[in-house]
């Protein structure tokens, strides 16, 4: 199998380092060679975390370039923007249709930029979702990361995996039933 690059970008909280942890976690039980690489900038402030994984039958770094990602999911949809250029020309986005004041917005010092889904739909091979009202609709948004899960697992084609067994493991005990819904309605979503 050729090594697969996919790129999660969200903004701290949204749970971007779990969802690659539930990735890699499915990734190495199927047998794969898994590499993850994760940069938090100012994840505590409300700013962006990025986490890149590659699998495949041997993979030799965590990191890649850009123009190198099979796939980018955005937590948030100014982020998928903000790493477009990560993504293959042929490569897929799933962009969560959501969107995060950042400090300067939420100061009232800029304004949110309109248009970050259209632009990156007319550039690339988008499946956008709304993540979070799908979230808040199974009881908890901050569940929307499992959503986003769900819709990167179909988009992969890595049905074979038994994601739900994974996300049990990986998850706290006490959030494991509600995450396991939002796999599945995010897998349903696409």
């Amino acid at each position: 199998m050729q090594t697969k690059s996919v790129l999660l970008a969200g903004v701290g909280g949204q749970g971007a380092i779990l969802t690659a942890k539930v990735l890699v976690a499915g990734l190495m039980r199927a047998g794969y060679d898994v590499k993850m690489s994760e940069v938090h900038g100012m994840s505590q402030r409300g700013g962006s975390v990025t986490t890149q994984v590659r699998f495949g039958e041997r993979v030799y770094s965590p990191v890649f370039g850009k123009g190198a990602a099979d796939m980018l999911v955005a937590f948030e949809k100014m982020e998928a923007v903000r790493y477009a250029d990560f993504l293959k020309p042929d490569g897929v986005a799933v962009i969560n249709d959501y969107e995060m004041a950042s400090s300067a917005t939420a100061a009232g010092l800029a304004e949110y930029p309109s248009g970050c889904v259209e632009a990156m739909e007319r550039t690339f091979n988008c499946l956008t979702l709304r993540a979070a009202e799908i979230a808040e609709a199974l009881g908890s948004v901050r569940c929307m990361n499992i959503v986003l899960f769900g819709a990167m697992v179909k988009a992969l084609a890595l049905d074979s995996i038994d994601w739900e067994r994974v996300i049990r493991a990986t998850v706290p005990e006490r959030s494991a039933e509600l995450n396991l819904a939002a796999y599945r309605a995010g897998r349903a979503a696409v």
